[in-house]
């Protein structure tokens, strides 16, 4: 049930996002098209992020230690591109825009966690 609930916040955080960045896009809101192109984007941003983003880490540690950790936002970015190849209907254009969609999707999802709670302790 907590996964369902990461998804949905990430998902609304994504079609935030989606308003906010003229330079990203999910395609036309009008129909129910974005709202499932939001779902996916946040599924396959979530298994990026669990499954390439250590591999990624792991690769560039010497440059994330050189640059105080400010690589992580290159590798945050790098992972957004790659989740704009996968998905058709979602497009990102350029690194720039990639960046400023991970620093905002971060914002939103910081925001919205913090409205549901955080890290509900379920036992």
């Amino acid at each position: 049930m907590k996964i369902l609930v990461r998804l949905i916040i990430s998902a609304i955080a994504v079609l935030v996002t989606d308003l906010l960045l003229p330079g990203v896009s999910l395609g036309d809101m009008s129909q129910t098209n974005g709202l499932l192109t939001a779902l996916l984007v946040a599924a396959v941003l979530g298994l990026l992020n669990a499954l390439l983003k250590p591999v990624l880490i792991l690769l560039t540690l010497p440059v994330t230690v050189v640059t105080l950790g400010l690589f992580l936002l290159v590798i945050n970015a790098v992972i957004v591109l790659i989740a704009d190849k996968l998905i058709d209907g979602f497009t990102v254009q350029s690194f720039w825009w990639a960046l400023g969609f991970s620093l905002v999707l971060s914002l939103v999802q910081g925001v919205l966690n913090a409205f549901d709670g955080g890290k509900s302790k379920e036992e």
